[in-house]
């Protein structure tokens, strides 16, 4: 999930902060905004590209991905 973000979008991540909890338990945060709680929200895993998927939809469709 990490090197997902990083690598399409670190031109535009200015912060960025992984910081897990117990049982494998991590929220993602964008502009302050919780959009994935493994622990509150979904309580599950993300699936592959989820994430991903839901920053693009944040930051919108004209943020083009790192180096292209």
């Amino acid at each position: 999930m990490a090197e997902d973000l990083l690598s399409h979008y670190q031109h535009i991540i200015k912060t960025f902060t992984f910081i897990t909890g117990s049982k494998g338990a991590f929220e993602v945060k964008v502009n302050d905004e919780l959009i994935f709680s493994k622990h509150t929200m979904q309580k599950r895993h993300a699936e592959p590209g989820e994430i991903l998927a839901m920053f693009k939809e944040i930051v919108g469709p004209d943020v083009p991905f790192y180096g292209t």
